[in-house]
């Protein structure tokens, strides 16, 4: 027997793509108002937030991504990172997809590697496939370039400090950060005490990338103690926090203490001491910059500064939404860091 006409037309309107108007019926509230809460936009309650989030999930609402771009957006967000081993990038980045998860915004991520010139071609090849707008990740290029980049598309940097006229900007206070490693230190009783710093290149304050004020902490922090200085200038990782500590650990007046501007060369940093036979934190006290998720494995166990990762890619996330809901004026976050008191640090032996 035939099916009627209500059952076909049934079936093709459960086969056919949920629309936002569907969403809207479905919630009981306008399209204008379930627009607004799939952009995460302003003056949004939470309960209409709910009522609408409800209808999405229920309806299994998808919003068509050809549609999209030819009302003007592409309802993608381009996310710049070094590269794929950077551990506590990844923490940042799970930051922004978490915050993205409820909008109908989808990240992409491309890496951009140490050289500026590379990340221009990365965040080229993103403007190429029509983001709507730009995260990036310890970019190093020179400040008038991302300024231009700011006035082409709307843009958000993490850890890249300095003022901006174009562009929003998310990083930690670095230079207290550094200060609460070597007042840790100190309060221990260590008085040599060696920082691993990484390169600031082309870069000139303040304009610059985390390092920079890490290293000015490190240095004003040591002189307000009255202790001498002593810096090593190695890439931020783990082979090279191991060259910096054996360089430091094979001179006639090693140091009793080590402080890293990054987990990674922090975990170097173990390693060196472990090839000499030096028990840790006995013999030699390691303190490291991040809390990546590595450093509180109970065989690690890195005494470190915990600048929340996760934290910071959900304020970025948050800030360019905002800007492509129409913001203009530029917004600055400031990141409070905390000491992470864990097994590679006590007293000097």
């Amino acid at each position: 027997m035939g099916r009627s006409r209500e059952e076909r037309t049934g079936e093709a309107s459960r086969r056919r793509r949920v629309t936002i108007a569907d969403v809207a019926a479905e919630a009981g509230v306008s399209t204008a108002a379930v627009s607004k809460v799939l952009r995460d936009a302003y003056g949004v309650s939470d309960q209409m937030r709910a009522k609408v989030q409800a209808a999405v999930e229920a309806l299994g609402y998808r919003p068509h991504t050809g549609a999209r771009t030819m009302r003007g957006r592409s309802f993608t967000v381009g996310v710049m990172l070094l590269d794929v081993a950077a551990q506590f990038q990844w923490e940042i980045i799970d930051g922004i997809t978490t915050h993205l998860e409820p909008t109908p915004f989808q990240e992409v991520l491309i890496t951009g590697g140490l050289d500026p010139a590379r990340q221009k071609r990365a965040v080229e090849a993103l403007l190429d496939r029509q983001m709507d707008g730009l995260i990036l990740i310890t970019p190093s290029m020179e400040a008038a370039w991302l300024e231009e980049l700011g006035r082409r598309v709307p843009l958000v940097t993490v850890a890249r400090h300095g003022p901006s006229l174009t562009y929003d900007s998310v990083v930690t206070d670095d230079h207290l950060g550094a200060g609460l490693a070597v007042d840790h230190l100190v309060s221990l009783g260590h008085r040599r005490i060696m920082h691993i710093t990484a390169p600031i290149g082309e870069l000139k304050r303040p304009s610059v990338l985390s390092q920079t004020p890490r290293l000015d902490g490190y240095l004003a922090a040591m002189e307000r103690h009255g202790l001498s200085a002593q810096v090593i200038e190695t890439d931020y990782s783990e082979p090279g926090g191991h060259r910096a500590t054996a360089q430091a650990l094979d001179a006639p007046t090693p140091p009793s203490a080590v402080f890293a501007g990054a987990d990674g060369s922090a975990l170097g940093a173990l390693r060196a001491a472990e090839e000499r036979g030096l028990d840790v934190p006995e013999a030699l006290s390691v303190v490291g910059f991040d809390n990546a998720f590595v450093s509180s494995i109970g065989r690690v166990s890195l005494s470190t500064v915990d600048q929340d990762g996760p934290t910071t890619g959900r304020i970025a996330a948050e800030l360019l939404l905002q800007r492509l809901d129409g913001r203009a004026e530029p917004a600055h976050r400031v990141i409070t860091p905390q000491l992470v008191v864990r097994g590679t640090s006590a007293p000097p032996r």
